[in-house]
Protein backbone atom coordinates (compact mmCIF):
# COMPACT_ATOMS: atom_id res chain seq x y z
CA UNK A 1 0.00 0.00 0.00
CA UNK A 2 1.39 3.95 -1.09
CA UNK A 3 2.63 5.89 1.89
CA UNK A 4 0.66 8.44 2.98
CA UNK A 5 1.01 11.73 4.75
CA UNK A 6 -1.37 11.78 7.12
CA UNK A 7 -3.31 9.36 9.16
CA UNK A 8 -6.86 10.78 7.72
CA UNK A 9 -5.52 10.08 4.36
CA UNK A 10 -4.69 6.28 5.80
CA UNK A 11 -8.09 5.55 7.04
CA UNK A 12 -9.52 6.82 3.94
CA UNK A 13 -7.43 4.46 1.82
CA UNK A 14 -8.01 1.53 4.09
CA UNK A 15 -12.12 1.99 3.34
CA UNK A 16 -11.60 2.57 -0.24
CA UNK A 17 -9.29 -0.99 -0.12
CA UNK A 18 -12.48 -2.56 2.15
CA UNK A 19 -14.55 -1.37 -0.26
CA UNK A 20 -12.98 -2.49 -3.42
CA UNK A 21 -11.73 -6.20 -2.10
CA UNK A 22 -13.54 -6.54 1.33
CA UNK A 23 -16.26 -8.79 0.02
CA UNK A 24 -13.92 -10.90 -1.75
CA UNK A 25 -11.90 -11.39 1.47
CA UNK A 26 -15.13 -12.55 2.77
CA UNK A 27 -15.84 -14.90 0.43
CA UNK A 28 -12.62 -16.44 0.91
CA UNK A 29 -12.42 -16.42 4.38
CA UNK A 30 -15.77 -17.84 3.95
CA UNK A 31 -14.75 -21.03 1.83
CA UNK A 32 -11.60 -21.28 3.48
CA UNK A 33 -13.96 -22.25 6.89
CA UNK A 34 -16.71 -24.45 5.01
CA UNK A 35 -13.80 -25.95 3.36
CA UNK A 36 -12.35 -26.80 6.92
CA UNK A 37 -15.75 -27.65 8.43
CA UNK A 38 -16.58 -29.66 5.47
CA UNK A 39 -13.22 -32.08 5.77
CA UNK A 40 -13.04 -32.55 9.67
CA UNK A 41 -17.34 -33.73 8.92
CA UNK A 42 -15.77 -36.09 6.28
CA UNK A 43 -13.52 -37.22 8.59
CA UNK A 44 -15.87 -37.26 11.13
CA UNK A 45 -18.01 -39.59 8.88
CA UNK A 46 -15.24 -41.72 7.58
CA UNK A 47 -14.35 -42.63 11.23
CA UNK A 48 -18.23 -43.92 12.17
CA UNK A 49 -18.32 -45.77 8.82
CA UNK A 50 -14.77 -47.70 9.66
CA UNK A 51 -16.04 -48.05 13.16
CA UNK A 52 -19.48 -49.74 11.62
CA UNK A 53 -18.46 -51.88 8.81
CA UNK A 54 -15.50 -52.95 11.80
CA UNK A 55 -18.65 -53.91 13.95
CA UNK A 56 -20.48 -55.44 11.21
CA UNK A 57 -17.55 -57.45 10.35
CA UNK A 58 -17.12 -59.11 13.73
CA UNK A 59 -20.39 -60.50 14.18
CA UNK A 60 -19.86 -62.03 10.47
CA UNK A 61 -16.55 -64.15 11.90
CA UNK A 62 -18.64 -64.65 15.11
CA UNK A 63 -21.30 -66.18 12.80
CA UNK A 64 -18.59 -68.37 11.26
CA UNK A 65 -17.38 -69.61 13.88
CA UNK A 66 -14.82 -67.66 15.38
CA UNK A 67 -16.85 -68.60 18.86
CA UNK A 68 -17.64 -71.99 18.31
CA UNK A 69 -21.39 -71.69 17.25
CA UNK A 70 -21.84 -70.74 13.50
CA UNK A 71 -24.20 -69.63 10.99
CA UNK A 72 -23.47 -69.61 7.57
CA UNK A 73 -26.69 -67.96 6.77
CA UNK A 74 -26.16 -64.85 9.04
CA UNK A 75 -22.70 -65.19 8.23
CA UNK A 76 -23.78 -64.77 5.01
CA UNK A 77 -25.73 -61.63 4.84
CA UNK A 78 -23.57 -59.56 7.27
CA UNK A 79 -20.78 -60.30 4.78
CA UNK A 80 -23.59 -59.63 1.66
CA UNK A 81 -24.25 -56.11 3.72
CA UNK A 82 -20.74 -55.18 4.23
CA UNK A 83 -20.60 -55.47 0.33
CA UNK A 84 -23.45 -53.62 -0.68
CA UNK A 85 -23.24 -51.12 2.55
CA UNK A 86 -19.18 -50.07 2.68
CA UNK A 87 -17.66 -51.39 -0.95
CA UNK A 88 -14.94 -49.38 -0.16
CA UNK A 89 -13.80 -50.89 2.83
CA UNK A 90 -11.10 -53.17 3.72
CA UNK A 91 -13.40 -55.17 5.78
CA UNK A 92 -15.81 -55.79 2.46
CA UNK A 93 -13.09 -57.34 0.68
CA UNK A 94 -12.45 -59.54 3.79
CA UNK A 95 -15.65 -60.27 3.67
CA UNK A 96 -15.79 -61.34 0.27
CA UNK A 97 -13.00 -63.24 0.56
CA UNK A 98 -15.16 -65.35 3.24
CA UNK A 99 -18.44 -65.57 1.22
CA UNK A 100 -16.03 -67.06 -2.18
CA UNK A 101 -15.07 -69.56 -0.02
CA UNK A 102 -18.06 -70.69 1.61
CA UNK A 103 -19.08 -70.48 -1.90
CA UNK A 104 -16.77 -73.27 -2.92
CA UNK A 105 -17.69 -75.32 0.27
CA UNK A 106 -20.97 -75.64 -0.75
CA UNK A 107 -19.74 -76.54 -4.31
CA UNK A 108 -20.95 -73.26 -6.37
CA UNK A 109 -17.38 -72.17 -8.24
CA UNK A 110 -19.47 -70.12 -10.11
CA UNK A 111 -20.92 -67.99 -7.48
CA UNK A 112 -17.15 -68.52 -5.71
CA UNK A 113 -15.52 -66.83 -9.31
CA UNK A 114 -17.70 -64.09 -9.00
CA UNK A 115 -16.88 -62.97 -5.16
CA UNK A 116 -13.65 -63.18 -5.93
CA UNK A 117 -14.05 -61.20 -9.34
CA UNK A 118 -15.30 -58.14 -7.26
CA UNK A 119 -12.55 -58.39 -4.90
CA UNK A 120 -9.72 -58.16 -7.20
CA UNK A 121 -11.40 -55.15 -9.23
CA UNK A 122 -11.91 -53.83 -5.66
CA UNK A 123 -8.08 -53.90 -4.06
CA UNK A 124 -5.22 -52.31 -5.21
CA UNK A 125 -3.16 -54.13 -7.42
CA UNK A 126 0.04 -53.83 -5.27
CA UNK A 127 -2.19 -54.74 -1.79
CA UNK A 128 -1.14 -58.64 -0.49
CA UNK A 129 -5.41 -58.85 -0.77
CA UNK A 130 -5.55 -58.48 -4.65
CA UNK A 131 -2.71 -60.89 -4.88
CA UNK A 132 -4.07 -63.77 -2.75
CA UNK A 133 -7.93 -62.67 -4.48
CA UNK A 134 -6.18 -63.12 -7.71
CA UNK A 135 -4.21 -66.44 -6.57
CA UNK A 136 -7.95 -68.46 -5.81
CA UNK A 137 -9.92 -66.75 -8.50
CA UNK A 138 -7.26 -68.68 -11.15
CA UNK A 139 -7.41 -71.74 -8.94
CA UNK A 140 -11.40 -71.57 -9.12
CA UNK A 141 -11.35 -70.88 -12.86
CA UNK A 142 -9.05 -73.52 -13.52
CA UNK A 143 -11.86 -75.58 -11.74
CA UNK A 144 -14.43 -75.30 -13.79
CA UNK A 145 -12.43 -76.48 -16.86
CA UNK A 146 -11.11 -73.11 -17.73
CA UNK A 147 -8.26 -73.58 -17.89
CA UNK A 148 -6.43 -71.09 -20.27
CA UNK A 149 -8.03 -68.47 -18.81
CA UNK A 150 -7.03 -69.42 -15.23
CA UNK A 151 -3.58 -69.39 -16.86
CA UNK A 152 -3.88 -65.93 -17.47
CA UNK A 153 -4.95 -64.70 -14.65
CA UNK A 154 -1.29 -65.83 -13.18
CA UNK A 155 0.89 -63.91 -15.24
CA UNK A 156 -0.74 -60.97 -13.14
CA UNK A 157 0.95 -62.25 -10.33
CA UNK A 158 4.48 -63.56 -11.68
CA UNK A 159 6.41 -60.51 -11.16
CA UNK A 160 5.33 -60.12 -7.15
CA UNK A 161 5.89 -61.44 -3.62
CA UNK A 162 3.48 -64.14 -4.55
CA UNK A 163 5.46 -65.21 -7.23
CA UNK A 164 6.14 -68.81 -5.91
CA UNK A 165 2.69 -69.62 -4.99
CA UNK A 166 1.42 -68.69 -8.27
CA UNK A 167 3.95 -70.48 -9.88
CA UNK A 168 3.22 -73.65 -8.04
CA UNK A 169 -0.40 -72.70 -8.93
CA UNK A 170 0.60 -72.67 -12.33
CA UNK A 171 2.01 -76.22 -12.39
CA UNK A 172 -0.90 -77.78 -10.30
CA UNK A 173 -3.17 -76.19 -13.03
CA UNK A 174 -1.05 -78.11 -15.59
CA UNK A 175 -0.99 -81.33 -14.02
CA UNK A 176 -4.45 -81.34 -13.74
CA UNK A 177 -5.02 -80.13 -17.48
CA UNK A 178 -2.14 -83.24 -18.05
CA UNK A 179 0.60 -81.21 -19.25
CA UNK A 180 3.17 -82.56 -17.27
CA UNK A 181 6.25 -81.02 -19.12
CA UNK A 182 4.50 -77.16 -18.87
CA UNK A 183 4.01 -78.37 -15.33
CA UNK A 184 7.25 -79.37 -13.98
CA UNK A 185 9.00 -76.21 -16.07
CA UNK A 186 6.22 -74.33 -13.64
CA UNK A 187 7.27 -75.75 -10.19
CA UNK A 188 11.06 -75.20 -11.18
CA UNK A 189 9.98 -71.82 -10.73
CA UNK A 190 8.13 -72.02 -7.82
CA UNK A 191 11.56 -73.77 -6.49
CA UNK A 192 13.54 -71.29 -7.82
CA UNK A 193 11.34 -68.58 -5.79
CA UNK A 194 12.00 -70.37 -2.70
CA UNK A 195 14.58 -68.77 -0.36
CA UNK A 196 17.22 -70.57 1.75
CA UNK A 197 16.72 -73.62 -0.32
CA UNK A 198 14.31 -75.34 2.09
CA UNK A 199 11.35 -77.07 -0.18
CA UNK A 200 8.25 -76.97 1.07
CA UNK A 201 7.10 -80.44 1.40
CA UNK A 202 4.09 -80.00 -1.19
CA UNK A 203 6.69 -78.84 -3.49
CA UNK A 204 9.20 -81.73 -3.02
CA UNK A 205 6.55 -83.76 -3.66
CA UNK A 206 5.32 -82.69 -6.61
CA UNK A 207 8.54 -82.60 -8.08
CA UNK A 208 9.79 -85.88 -6.97
CA UNK A 209 6.59 -86.86 -8.79
CA UNK A 210 7.41 -85.53 -12.03
CA UNK A 211 11.31 -86.77 -11.50
CA UNK A 212 11.46 -89.85 -10.12
CA UNK A 213 14.85 -91.15 -9.53
CA UNK A 214 15.78 -94.49 -11.25
CA UNK A 215 16.63 -97.38 -9.25
CA UNK A 216 20.06 -98.37 -8.31
CA UNK A 217 21.29 -101.55 -9.83
CA UNK A 218 22.45 -104.08 -7.85
CA UNK A 219 25.84 -103.76 -6.60
CA UNK A 220 29.15 -105.16 -8.11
Amino acid sequence: MESYRTEEEQVEAIKRWWEENGRNLVIAVAVALSLGFGWQAWQSSREEQSQAASSIYQRMLQAMGSEGETDPDNARALAGQLKSDFGSSPYARFAVLHLARMAVEDGDLARAETELRWVVSKADKSSDIHQVAQLRLARVTAAQGKVEQALAILDGGADTAYAGAYALARGDILMAADRPDEARDAYAVAQRSVEGGQLPPVLSQKLEHLNPVAPRGPEQ
